[in-house]
């Protein structure tokens, strides 16, 4: 195993994590959110956050390019900082985060439909303000379901290709796995490939062996 397969896979674990570490809170809220109220537009919510998992990566990744682009919304007054997303480290981690993110709801909304209401009523009755009741009942009880929805959001960040593609190019600080098993197999580099395909394995068949663990037993 080379220095450079090393680091490329020490890059996607470490950006795979960091992607997480950003999906987490909008996560977390979505799936309370879903999980707990009823409001209108509440179909169309669920929507959005799913949209990721039906679409194309590319358009996924397209849609990211108008958004965080220097043109775009968001990019511009971002760049106008001196802070590039696109085609950095950066744009790795945000298209690992956005198409990891619906399945991070998912699992973390399933647990806290499990978690039994009447004790979350309890402690509001005791006083307990709506936040205190969310840090102490709800989510300590939900944590299991939260720590799948996690891993399965690393998961796919890791293994994300088509969105990172677009938005962070195959460049050598950008390459992630996926990105370098494309680009060693469209060169020839069959060896190569097949090493980062072992890699890539490996890290997602912990990653989701873990994640069923915790869904099974939340």
């Amino acid at each position: 195993m080379t220095g450079d397969t090393l680091a490329i896979a020490w890059r996607t674990v470490s950006l795979a994590a960091l992607a997480t570490l950003v999906m987490l809170p909008p996560g977390i809220a979505l799936a309370w959110i879903l999980a707990r109220r009823q409001f209108p537009g509440r179909a169309m919510l669920e929507t959005l956050v799913s949209l990721p998992l039906v679409m194309p990566p590319v358009a996924t990744g397209l849609m990211l390019i108008w958004v965080f682009g220097r043109r775009g919304p968001l990019g511009g007054p971002l760049s106008q900082l001196g802070i590039d997303v696109m085609f950095t480290w950066r744009a790795v981690v945000l298209a690992g985060a956005v198409m990891g993110l619906p399945l991070l709801v998912r699992a973390t909304r399933a647990g806290f439909e499990q978690v039994d209401r009447r004790y979350e009523e309890i402690a509001g009755t005791l006083g307990a303000s709506p936040r205190r009741v969310f840090l102490t009942i709800s989510l300590p009880l939900a944590k299991r379901g939260v720590l799948a929805g996690a891993l399965l959001g690393f998961s796919r960040a890791l293994g994300e290709f088509g969105a990172t593609i677009m938005v962070a190019g195959a460049l050598p600080s950008t390459r992630t796995i996926a990105v370098a098993i494309y680009s060693y197999t469209e060169t020839g580099q069959e060896a190569a490939a097949t090493t980062m395909l072992a890699i890539s394995a490996s890290i997602a068949f912990g990653a989701l062996l873990l994640s069923n663990r915790f869904a099974s037993t939340s």
